[in-house]
């Protein structure tokens, strides 16, 4: 029973393997704790975002208590609205427009079937690509951005290129109105 409870608080999803002994009789044979294992480097990626200045929030389709097990290995504070779990993926897309009709800016970053909605409903839509399976066709087409790698470290990273860019765009917008406005007159 410790086992169990201890699994179960750490977010795993439990199966029980059993055997029929006789009509309507079962015996247990073993117990099995499923869980996902954090990307390397998410927790690092989440901190990147939030040394930028962004808000992050872990949208999952599993159980509150993995999901929270899960927020709490990456850095997350589930107390403070960063996880919401248990959503399809129609509710993900409607969070995003949720979010964006506040005001927000929604970057989402997904790389599964599930996530597409939210991806093509986001500002900016970061599907990550994986060489060995993972990242589906579907994420990647519905992404504005596809990144190449399933390192979450290129999040923050295309981030602050998409920043660099926008504002090396403006600079050169400035100096070619400034260079239109004298060369005319003369």
């Amino acid at each position: 029973a410790d086992v169990v409870v201890q699994a179960q608080s750490e977010g795993a999803t439990l199966s029980v393997l059993v055997q029929r002994v006789a009509a309507g009789d079962w015996k247990p044979l073993a117990l099995l704790a499923f869980a996902d294992a954090p990307k390397p480097g998410a927790a690092a990626a989440v901190a990147a975002l939030r040394a930028l200045g962004l808000r992050v929030v872990m949208l999952s389709g599993d159980n509150r208590a993995a999901a929270v097990a899960m927020a709490q290995r990456l850095g997350l504070r589930p107390d403070a609205g960063e996880v919401v779990a248990d959503v399809l993926p129609a509710d993900k897309a409607a969070y995003v427009r949720q979010l964006q009709a506040q005001g927000h800016c929604v970057a989402m970053v997904g790389d599964g079937v599930n996530d597409a909605p939210a991806l093509a409903a986001a500002d900016v839509g970061l599907a990550m690509s994986h060489t060995q399976g993972g990242g589906s066709d579907v994420a990647m087409h519905a992404a504005g951005i596809t990144l190449m790698r399933g390192d979450p470290a290129l999040i923050a990273a295309s981030l602050d290129i998409s920043r660099r860019t926008v504002r090396k765009i403006r600079q050169n917008l400035f100096w070619a109105f400034v260079y239109n406005v004298a060369g005319i007159p003369l």
